[in-house]
């Protein structure tokens, strides 16, 4: 056996892990999300940058303004999900490295002094950590249902602010009636890695 993590937890992670589209209602604790987030957030990023910031959109008020920024594929599954997070790189990270990355707190301005550079690493370290945050919905017996089918700019101005790029609005919760579409085909081994 060449992977440590019993099969169990392979297949609640990775191979029985789907995207929902349908939930229950039952709902989504505050404890559970801060669980999830105690999990991941040991996720690794570039100079422990940690730029992605989680919009908990739990309030009637704040659902009807997300729905109609949803592409309509995507509408009912958000106005239906027990609970919405929108997944956002902080184009800001920079200020809090002297805190996060003590070893070498002059990375601040020596690598991130110049907005467009923030924004690649922001959005590229986000993104890890969005994919850390499904994997850690998973493993709280949850499912996630994560899509990039919305409005972003709409999004940013809605929920965010200039500093903060939305990369995915993700619903979350038990999996309902008819939760999932059939798997689709992955690529093979030899299809992706190459030794040199």
């Amino acid at each position: 056996m060449s992977l440590v993590l019993d099969p169990a937890a392979q297949d609640l992670l990775f191979r029985e892990a789907r995207t929902a589209n349908t939930f229950t209602d039952e709902p989504v604790t505050e404890e559970q999300v801060q669980a999830i987030y105690d999990l991941v957030k040991y996720g690794p990023t570039a100079f422990n940058q940690t730029p992605l910031r989680i919009v908990l959109v739990r309030s009637a008020e704040a659902r009807e303004r997300l729905i109609p920024l949803m592409a309509e594929g995507n509408q009912a599954k958000t106005a239906t999900a027990p609970l919405v997070a929108i997944l956002a790189a902080d184009n800001e990270f920079h200020a809090e490295l002297p805190k996060l990355f003590p070893a070498f707190p002059q990375a601040k301005d020596a690598f991130f002094a110049e907005r467009p550079v923030r924004e690649a690493s922001a959005g590229m370290n986000a993104a890890l950590q969005a994919a850390y945050f499904i994997v850690g919905v998973r493993a709280a017996g949850l499912a996630a249902g994560p899509m990039t089918g919305f409005d972003h700019a709409a999004v940013q101005k809605e929920f965010l602010d200039d500093d903060h790029t939305p990369l995915m609005v993700v619903n979350i919760g038990k999996p309902g009636d008819d939760a999932w579409y059939p798997r689709s085909p992955r690529l093979a081994y030899d299809e992706v890695v190459t030794t040199v």
